[in-house]
């Protein structure tokens, strides 16, 4: 396993505060989109959530079936204090390539970019099998590159390659309402699984 998916890595850079990526809040399209979806006990699964805020943003919209999956052991238990006896959010210190389930909406939001490039396909046909028949996959891709990682960056045409072998791309296009600091370099995508 690859040192960028150890969980003793990245409980440390949660310990150190070393997540420079963090934006202290929801990001801006994806709170966007969540206050256009209606139906709130839709299953939702957030990957390498970190600090939570898109999913504690869906609690606080009335969100009912939240799962929040995290590698870092001292992330997963500092949000379980914050946030104690709720039956909304479902918070899982877990590996995401050995997690099962079914969801019909799953957000990504900085963990495609923690990962080893060298893993972006596993991700992808892990993502496929996550998502139920008529689920979605939505969320920001960084439009960029970076020296060194993660995060780990990449450019539209390659994300639209990869991710079009198990999905439907609905849409892949650049952010209007990123917060200052990545505006220009996010893609907002809207994903259905192929199910042919």
């Amino acid at each position: 396993m690859t040192e960028f998916l150890s969980a003793e890595y990245w409980n440390q850079r949660y310990l150190n505060n070393a997540s420079q990526w963090d934006l202290g809040d929801v990001s801006p399209p994806l709170k966007a989109y969540f206050n256009q979806l209606s139906n709130k006990d839709i299953s939702i699964l957030i990957p390498g959530a970190g600090n939570s805020y898109e999913a504690i943003y869906l609690l606080e919209q009335g969100f009912t079936n939240i799962t929040v999956i995290d590698i870092a052991p001292a992330v997963i238990q500092s949000l379980k204090e914050k946030y104690p006896n709720q039956s909304a959010i479902q918070f899982i210190q877990a590996d995401f390539f050995k997690w099962d389930g079914q969801y019909d909406l799953i957000v990504e939001q900085t963990f495609f970019c923690a990962l080893d490039p060298d893993l972006r396909e596993k991700y992808v046909a892990k993502m496929a099998t996550l998502l139920a028949e008529t689920g979605k996959l939505v969320g920001l891709l960084f439009n960029r590159e970076f020296e060194g990682g993660p995060p780990f960056g990449g450019n539209q045409a390659s994300y639209l390659l990869l991710f079009e072998k198990y999905f439907q791309i609905d849409r892949m296009d650049h952010c209007y309402n990123s917060v200052a600091p990545r505006a220009g370099t996010e893609l907002f995508f809207i994903a259905r699984k192929n199910n042919k």
